[in-house]
C-alpha cells in the first residue's frame, strides 16, 4: 500500500489547519491516497480545540508577542505551536491499517510515532489511563496537562500532544512533537503568570537527547516509523492544484477568519 508523504515548510497557523482539512476531504472522497504530513509553524501559533472558548487564549498577549491564534478542526485543548515538529495523518477508516474504531486508530498512530522516535534513541512509549480522569476539552487548561490513554510519553511525561476527529469515513489526527520549550511564551499565551504548572508534566527532545535532532533527521525518523508500523510505502508529494485552491479558501474564509476562530461558525460564504 502506498501513502503520500508531504513535508512542508513552516507556514502560518490558518494555512496549516486549512491544508489538513483540504487533505482529509480529498482522502475521504477517494481522490487522494492516505497522507502523512509533517510541518512547522511561522509565526508561533496558539491553537484552540474545536469546543474551547476563545477566552482560553490571552489574545492581547498573543498579539503583543507576534503569536497567531487559530481554532483547530479537532478537539482537545490549547496548544502553543513553537519549537516543535507537527504531524498529521489523513486516512480512511475501515481499510488499510485502521478499523472503524477511532480510539484504536489513535493508538495505532501513536505507536507509529513511538517507532519513529525509537530510531533516534528516544525512550518513548504509550501512556496508561490518567489518574486524574477525563478532562473536558472546554476547560481552559493546555493540552500538555493531563494524559489520555495511549498518548506518547517519555520518562512519565508527555512528549507528543495529539488531537483527532472523524471526517465522513476518514480520520484527521494531528499533533505536536516537542523539540524544545519556551516557558515565558507558553505561559503568557494562556494568561498564566509562569510555566510552573506546565513544565513538570512535559518533556522535550532536547531534554531527552541533549539537543533536538536536525529537522530533516526528525522528519525522516517519523516517516520511517509510519512506514515500518503500517507496512506502507511513503511517496514524497505536495498539494495538488485542487488541494492548494481548497486550502486557500479554507484559510481565508474559515481558519483565518474571526467568524470561526472566535465564534466557531464554520460558514464558508465564498464557497460557491
Amino acid at each position: 500500500m502506498q501513502w503520500r508523504l508531504i513535508v512542508d515548510d513552516a507556514r502560518a497557523g490558518a494555512w496549516n489547519m486549512a491544508a489538513d482539512e483540504a487533505l482529509v476531504e480529498a482522502v475521504d472522497t477517494g481522490i487522494s491516497a492516505p497522507v502523512l504530513r509533517l510541518y512547522r509553524w511561522h509565526p508561533p501559533c496558539l491553537s484552540l480545540g474545536f469546543s474551547q472558548p476563545y477566552g482560553a487564549a490571552d489574545a492581547a498577549f498573543c498579539a503583543a508577542h507576534g503569536v497567531d491564534v487559530v481554532r483547530r478542526p479537532t478537539g482537545g485543548r490549547a496548544v502553543l505551536h513553537h519549537l516543535e515538529l507537527t504531524y498529521s495523518v489523513l486516512a480512511p477508516l475501515g481499510q488499510g491499517p485502521f478499523s472503524q474504531d477511532l480510539q484504536a486508530a489513535y493508538q495505532a498512530i501513536c505507536r507509529a510515532l513511538v517507532a519513529g522516535l525509537a530510531r533516534l534513541g528516544v525512550p518513548a512509549g504509550l501512556s496508561a489511563e490518567s489518574e486524574g480522569g477525563h478532562i473536558s476539552p472546554t476547560q481552559t487548561i493546555p493540552c500538555f496537562i493531563g494524559q489520555a490513554a495511549g498518548e506518547v510519553v517519555a520518562l512519565g511525561r508527555k512528549l507528543v500532544g495529539s488531537a483527532m476527529r472523524r471526517h465522513g469515513g476518514s480520520v484527521l489526527q494531528h499533533g505536536s512533537i516537542l523539540e524544545g520549550w519556551d516557558g515565558a511564551l507558553q505561559a503568557g499565551c494562556l494568561g498564566l503568570p509562569d510555566d510552573s504548572s506546565l513544565r513538570p508534566v512535559v518533556v522535550t527532545l532536547s531534554d531527552l537527547l541533549g539537543a533536538p535532532p536536525r529537522g530533516e533527521v526528525l522528519a525522516e525518523a517519523i516517516a520511517a516509523g509510519f512506514s515500518e508500523t503500517f507496512g506502507v510505502r511513503l511517496a514524497p508529494s505536495g498539494l495538488t492544484a485542487e488541494e492548494a485552491a481548497r486550502t486557500r479558501l479554507l484559510e481565508r474564509e474559515r481558519y483565518g477568519h474571526a467568524r470561526w476562530t472566535v465564534h466557531r461558525d464554520p460558514a464558508l460564504p465564498l464557497e460557491a
